[in-house]
């Protein structure tokens, strides 16, 4: 039995295998923690969905149980889940008024590359699953941000746009109304994460607009799509890997550039809304190894429960040549009077915030 965290070790699960939730994030239900993320395979083939979305569940944090496969990938080549797609960053959320868990997850559809940036949608009765795949899509089709300016709101053709991005930093992004480009079809969404208030209203948040700007979206009541208001958030900075907590009514943000599966050093922000306005504090990680984050990236923030003023921030230590032997960085959360730090630890345990 485990009764501390080792960030950057293997992880076994109870039956002594490693944990393979890569990309992950976790809910808390009835006592219970369950965590899930992408499951991988050996080699760079591990990198696109071969098998689907795992789930583990815990009582303690330290200890998780293989709940096997969540969400399994489709062997319809019609379906949007086919094998050989790309499935990245699930989260799931419950639904108190429906009694759903509802599964979102940056897909990527087989063969085209990073060009689809969609959102997927799966649901269930159980925590566990089985989750039913319902759909994909491009987020707020026909729809402009809140906060859009009168130049953005001008909707372009795509075909009358003749180059292509890669996702990271262009120096001409701003010679492009990519949310203009959009507009019609919906907006990018990539690496992405949810996050359910204290009132209920569930929201989306995804690096949008070839990567260079987020997006943050209210969901419907029944968390199964946009209600169709949206923000944009740190324009032209390049956000991807979102994570994000709210903390006695201020709400606190961690992010990454975008520098594929290369570490960099980590952002953060903070707001008293989470319309924003948004506020950057820098690099939140502290000591040797800050400039890349310790090795790894964000994808989580988890309240522990039962614990004051608690909070565990969740990376991923990817390995893209052998996507399998990804590992798990776990680091607690010390706030100050402006905003947190983050101090690389080998070895931890929950005592850390008695």
């Amino acid at each position: 039995m485990l009764t501390s965290f080792y960030p950057g070790a293997l992880w076994p699960d109870t039956n002594g295998t490693h944990i393979n939730a890569h990309g992950g994030g976790l809910l808390y239900h009835e006592g219970t923690y369950y965590w899930f993320g992408e499951h991988k395979i050996e080699g760079r083939a591990g990198n696109k969905a071969l098998v689907g979305v795992h789930c583990y569940a815990s009582r303690d944090l330290y200890n998780w149980e293989d709940q096997g496969i969540a969400l399994h990938v489709s062997d319809d080549p019609q379906s949007d889940i086919t094998r050989g797609c790309v499935i990245e960053r699930p989260k799931v959320i419950h639904n108190a008024t429906t009694g759903t868990f509802v599964m979102w997850f940056h897909l990527e559809l087989k063969g085209q590359g990073y060009r689809a940036a969609r959102s997927g949608i799966a649901v269930s009765d159980r925590v566990t699953g089985p989750y039913t795949f319902l759909r994909s899509f491009r987020p707020n089709a026909g729809v402009w941000p809140v906060n859009a300016t009168p130049a953005q709101k001008v909707a372009i053709d795509p075909a009358s746009i003749e180059r292509e991005f890669n996702g990271s930093f262009t120096e001409d992004i701003d010679q492009v109304n990519l949310l203009g480009r959009d507009f019609a079809g919906g907006q990018m969404a990539r690496d992405m994460t949810l996050f359910v208030d204290d009132d209920g209203r569930a929201y989306h948040l995804h690096a949008s607009e070839e990567n260079s700007t987020l997006h943050i979206s209210q969901l419907t009541e029944d968390y199964l799509a946009p209600v169709g208001k949206y923000i944009r958030v740190f324009p032209k900075r390049y956000m991807e890997a979102p994570a994000i907590c709210k903390r006695k009514g201020r709400y606190y943000f961690i992010g990454s550039d975008c520098t594929g599966w290369a570490p960099n050093a980590a952002r953060s922000a903070v707001a008293d809304s989470i319309w924003g306005p948004w506020t950057e504090l820098g690099n939140p990680c502290v000591g040797e190894g800050r400039d890349t984050t310790f090795g790894g990236q964000s994808t989580f923030i988890l309240p522990v429960v039962g614990k004051r003023d608690a909070y565990i921030a969740m990376f991923d230590l990817w390995r893209p040549e052998n996507a399998i032997d990804g590992r798990y960085m776990w680091l607690p959360m010390r706030f100050t009077d402006v905003g947190f730090e983050l101090h690389y630890l080998p070895e931890w345990d929950l005592g850390i915030f008695d």
